[in-house]
C-alpha cells in the first residue's frame, strides 16, 4: 500500500472517529460545578490542581485557594498567582507538614481555621473555583470531622462552584460524592534515588 492509499485510509478513519465523537459530545448538555478529588501516592496532585487554577484564571474566573499544609513553603505557584491578585485569593493556613510541627493540637487548630475559610470561600458567591490543597491529609489525621466536610460539600456547595481537593489517601466517603476522581500512581520518583525536592518541580 502506497502513501496515497495510507493517507486516504487515515482520513476516512479520522472522519468516522470525529463523527462518533461529535455525536457523543452533543449528548453532554449538563454544565455544573464539579467536586474534584486528586489523590494517590504519585506526584502531581497539587500540580494538576494548580493547572486547573491557571486555566480558570485564563478564562477570567475568580479562584480561591486554601492551603491546609504547605503554609511555610515559598512556592512557585504562590509567586505566580500573586500577580493575579484581582482574580485569585490564596490563604496559606498550614503550619507545615505534620512531622515538622510535631504539635497535634496546633495542627488541629490550623486545620479547623482553614476549613472555616474554605467554607466561606465556597459559599460566598465570589469564587467560581476553590482549591482545597492537601485537605485529604488533615482528614486522614482526623483534624477536622469527615462527616461535616462530606455533608457540607454534598449539601451546601453551590451548583456553579468547582471545588478541587488534593492529597493522598482520600476518604471513601469523599470519593463517593465526588464528580471526578483521579488517582496519581507512582511509577518512578527521583527522591528514591537521592534527589532532593527542587524549585519548579516540587514547589
Amino acid at each position: 500500500m502506497d502513501e496515497i492509499d495510507l493517507d486516504a485510509r487515515h482520513a476516512e478513519k479520522m472522519r468516522k472517529k470525529k463523527e462518533a465523537r461529535d455525536k457523543i459530545l452533543a449528548s453532554k448538555t449538563i454544565e455544573k460545578g464539579l467536586l474534584i478529588v486528586h489523590t494517590g501516592k504519585g506526584k502531581g496532585k497539587s500540580t494538576a490542581a494548580f493547572g486547573m487554577v491557571m486555566r480558570a484564571v485564563g478564562h477570567g474566573m475568580k479562584v480561591g485557594v486554601v492551603q491546609f499544609i504547605k503554609g511555610r513553603i515559598e512556592t512557585g505557584e504562590k509567586a505566580v498567582l500573586d500577580r493575579f491578585a484581582d482574580l485569585v485569593t490564596v490563604r496559606r493556613m498550614g503550619e507545615g507538614f505534620t512531622w515538622e510541627t510535631q504539635d497535634r493540637q496546633r495542627d488541629i487548630a490550623a486545620a479547623k481555621a482553614a476549613w472555616e475559610i474554605a467554607k466561606e470561600m465556597i459559599t460566598s458567591g465570589e469564587f467560581r473555583m476553590v482549591l482545597l490543597d492537601e485537605l485529604n491529609i488533615v482528614l486522614r489525621y482526623d483534624y477536622i470531622d469527615l462527616a461535616e466536610v462530606v455533608a457540607f460539600l454534598r449539601d451546601e456547595k453551590p451548583d456553579d462552584v468547582h471545588v478541587i481537593i488534593t492529597g493522598r489517601n482520600a476518604k471513601d466517603e469523599l470519593i463517593e460524592i465526588a464528580d471526578l476522581v483521579t488517582e496519581m500512581t507512582q511509577v518512578k520518583h527521583p527522591f528514591r534515588s537521592g534527589v532532593k525536592p527542587q524549585q519548579g518541580i516540587e514547589f
